[in-house]
């Protein structure tokens, strides 16, 4: 048994906050550190599978509660960052942290003042399919390559423009081919029919095209394409490759890992690195299609 527990709230409880809870019942390696005190709702709801709900206020001001898992909808998420942060809570946000990499950046600094943990869920990289491309893509030469990827209608002002609700996929991308920069982006919208397309032109470090498409309206199904051109040979779709057991558990072993003080600088240093960079990406593309007027 660990010498001590951290105090956890979640804060929403949507699916991801839901699968939260459920994870930090269950018995597991990095559950035994934590300890469910409660749980944040805009809902009244009281409590759920015996976990009580608690104030937003209770949460902050508590000594016992020592992390936030923030799991709300994403335009939500900067300000309850900054508001456990500055109460001095460590903290795992569901991505996108935040809707600009500026925020992003400032929360960082805040959490490094504050001698916090400041971390951000990317469940995409902890897939089964993202494994098999990794192994697949690694050493070979990109030609080119697209990711498409299709899904029910979004609010935006819930969850940001589509290159931040999406930004998993371009996570996947830089995650793959290294730092990307973006070669142009437009966005098809028809807001009557709930449906919009964005189209993104972006290139490797060597100048190689890779495109990324989001398309969501009514009636389109959850999926994913992607097409990669390598000089010796081709990889359309990935096969099935298994089912996708316990990444928020994974993410929740990082976040552990973290705490105690057991990922390397460099690795931080890294992670942080690429995670700005996507979100630097998402904001050019927001840019893009939706210019100032």
């Amino acid at each position: 048994q660990p010498e001590r527990k951290f105090g956890v709230v979640v804060v929403g409880v949507g699916r991801a906050g839901s699968v939260r809870i459920r994870d930090l019942r269950d018995p597991h390696a990095s559950s035994a550190y934590l300890n469910l005190i409660g749980f944040v709702s805009r809902r009244e709801l009281g409590s759920i599978d015996e976990v009580q709900q608690i104030s937003l206020e209770d949460a902050l001001s508590s000594q016992e509660v020592e992390v936030a898992y923030i799991c709300s909808e994403s335009a939500s998420h900067e300000g309850y960052i900054r508001q456990f942060l500055n109460a001095g809570k460590h903290v795992l946000v569901e991505y996108p942290m935040t809707l600009s990499r500026a925020a992003a950046q400032e929360l960082w600094e805040l959490a490094e003042q504050k001698g916090k943990i400041l971390h951000e869920e990317h469940v995409e990289l902890l897939m089964e399919e993202f494994a098999f491309l990794k192994k697949e893509v690694v050493g070979k030469d990109l030609l080119k390559g697209s990711l498409l990827f299709t899904a029910g209608p979004l609010e935006e002002e819930r969850f940001g423009f589509p290159a931040f609700s999406g930004i998993s996929r371009l996570t996947w991308l830089v995650s793959l081919f290294g730092e990307l920069s973006l070669v142009s982006a437009t966005l098809e919208e028809r807001k009557e029919d709930q449906y919009m397309k964005m189209t993104v032109c972006l290139e490797t470090e060597n100048k190689r095209p890779l495109t990324w498409t989001e398309e969501k309206g009514p009636g389109l199904k959850r999926n994913r394409y992607l097409s990669f051109h390598f000089k010796s040979g081709s990889l359309e779709n990935v096969p099935n490759v298994g089912v996708n057991k316990n990444i928020f558990l994974k993410d929740q072993n990082i976040f552990v890992k973290k705490l105690l003080g057991q990922f390397s600088e460099k690795e931080l240093a890294a992670e942080k690195k690429r995670i700005l960079h996507c979100l630097g990406l998402a904001e050019e593309i927001q840019k893009h299609c939706r210019p100032k007027k």
